[in-house]
């Protein structure tokens, strides 16, 4: 089965060529009608009064080559089917489209299609009387001794330099020269750990074993050049560094960070961090990224580029573009903190005694250690059966605080705030929260004046606000509502009934609205008394015995 969004496969790049025309944000790209088999994105604004800058190759590299069309940057790129050259009628076509008295540069990555299909086109185009320069990148350094380097995500700062210079009114060789100089100023090296899915293709490549990555792989998924067994941060990118300085030297360079297109936005920025601490970091003048700027489909990888800069080419890479694809360059600075006083969310706490309420303190608590294998025993039938662990944690801890003498049992604010803050932290999980969240707004209406039961129905209110469970969704508010309404209106007794009664109706929903019972059918809950109501039901009942 193809791991790959399309409709018709031989449509597929035209198809993807009108979504990218149609939502450029500067609405300034027209694609030429000419032919459907050519494939050619152009400057809507263009008027032939400077050179032209064309590029193009395989699509599957977006937003190479079409996401760089636009003012500043190229006039005209003319795409391929996924990763294959364009036709040398595709080529000439653009060409002759865009060119005027002051010429046109081609801007070729180094492969053999690419270069053969450009070339014929530029000699054929002046026949036309056409003038025609072709510049090579071929900025991969993974094969050092390879007399033909590929041409890989350095090409976007050819793209761009070059296309400064054509916007600045420069003549065709002066473009040309200016193009060359910075493909001979741009060194990339990248690495991934899966290769590209091709669209139309059920075979899973598996070349890539898992905790390696491929050292130096082709942007067309062509094998690496050594591997790495690791998949760590800092390790990847010292390897892809040290080459990669050793051709820059000591110089200030821009470094362009190229997501090959698998890679999530969290991973691009983490490896961005891990750059900024190179030995790199003393020479980055600008980061360009992290983004897709020359993608391999969904390759799971990325690559680095580095610029040696100069004047000119600093002017160039910093100028204003009108495009889809580039990135505006950030100059490098070590990451900004802002110095803020710590909020503690620690109360002031007065321990007192009462013995009144530490006895029912210590019975409520008391009875959920009791209920800890009973409730869990509920919870594994309808949820992930640790209920009753954690209800008895946070009871633990009360019951620590009890013998140590350290709860305000004379301050019923505090008391019920102190609970809020300790179950939030040993409970865990939802369920500590929402307790908290109930004692502490509770604790809160108290100091504001509320007598207890209306407290407790305030701490009842939040709880439902932030945690979204109703009465009826088969939750301990089910027992929890009708038993403080109860103690409200008639007292502790009516309300040890009233928490019973609810408790037992949960055993006859059929459904849940809230928690992980949420996603129990049916059949699971039947005759399942919710353990969450059952906590709260035998806690009144302790209570009102006691």
């Amino acid at each position: 089965m193809s791991r790959f969004f399309f409709n018709d496969r031989k449509q597929l790049v035209n198809d993807a060529i009108e979504g990218m025309v149609i939502s450029a944000p500067h609405g300034n790209l027209v694609r030429l009608d000419i032919d459907p088999a050519i494939r050619i994105v152009a400057r809507a604004d263009w008027d032939k009064s400077r050179v032209a800058v064309i590029s193009g190759g395989g699509s599957g590299h977006e937003p190479a080559h079409a996401g760089f069309v636009g003012k500043g940057m190229l006039t005209a790129a003319v795409c391929g089917d996924v990763f294959a050259s364009p036709s040398v009628d595709a080529v000439l076509n653009a060409i002759v489209a865009v060119t005027g008295d002051r010429g046109c540069l081609l801007i070729v990555k180094n492969y053999t299609g690419d270069r053969l299909n450009f070339g014929l086109a530029a000699e054929k185009a002046k026949r036309y009387g056409l003038k025609v320069e072709m510049v090579i990148v071929a900025d991969d350094i993974a094969l050092p001794d390879n007399k033909q380097p590929r041409g890989i995500a350095g090409t976007a700062l050819v793209h761009k330099i070059a296309g400064y210079a054509a916007e600045q009114g420069k003549s065709l060789s002066e473009v040309r020269d200016i193009a060359r100089q910075a493909s001979e100023s741009v060194w990339s090296l990248g690495l991934a750990m899966e290769t590209c899915n091709l669209p139309g293709s059920s075979d899973e490549d598996d070349r890539i074993q898992r905790g390696q990555v491929e050292l130096g792989l082709g942007i067309h998924g062509e094998p690496g050049a050594s591997t790495v067994d690791s998949h760590n941060s800092q390790k990847l990118i010292e390897t892809l560094v040290a080459p990669l300085k050793a051709q820059a030297g000591e110089d200030r360079v821009a470094v362009l960070i190229n997501n090959l297109g698998g890679v999530s936005a969290l991973e691009m920025a983490l490896l961005t961090k891990e750059l900024a601490h190179s030995a790199l970091k003393d020479q980055i003048a600008y980061l360009i990224g992290p983004a897709p700027l020359v993608s391999s489909l969904d390759m799971k990888g990325f690559s680095l580029s580095l610029l040696r800069l100069n004047e000119t080419f600093e002017k160039a890479i910093n100028a204003d573009v009108q495009t889809v694809g580039w990135q505006k360059p950030v100059p490098f600075a070590p990451m900004k903190t802002q110095r803020h006083s710590p909020v503690y969310n620690q109360l002031e706490i007065e321990p007192s005694e009462n013995p009144q309420v530490k006895t029912l303190v210590s019975t409520a608590a008391r009875t959920l250690v009791d209920l800890e294998n009973r409730l869990n025993a509920l919870d594994a039938k309808v949820g992930d059966g640790d209920t009753g662990s954690t209800f008895a944690e946070g009871a633990r801890e009360i019951i620590h605080l009890l013998e140590q003498g350290e709860l305000p049992l004379n301050n019923t604010a505090q008391l019920l705030q102190l609970i809020g803050e300790r179950l939030a932290t040993v409970m865990g999980g939802s369920s500590g929260v929402l307790m908290s969240i109930f004692f502490t707004a509770a604790g809160q209406a108290v100091h504001d004046g509320k007598p207890l039961p209306e407290a407790l129905l305030r701490g009842l209110h939040q709880m439902k606000h932030y945690g979204g469970a109703e009465l009826g969704d088969r939750t301990l508010i089910d027992a929890l509502q009708p038993a403080l309404e109860a103690l409200r209106d008639s007292g502790l007794d009516a309300a040890a009934s009233a928490a019973k009664a609810g408790a037992a109706r949960t055993a006859t929903m059929q459904t849940a609205g809230a928690g992980r019972s949420s996603y129990v059918n049916s059949e699971s809950l039947e005759g399942v008394t919710d353990p969450g109501a059952v906590a709260i039901a035998d806690v009144f009942a302790a209570i009102a015995k006691g």
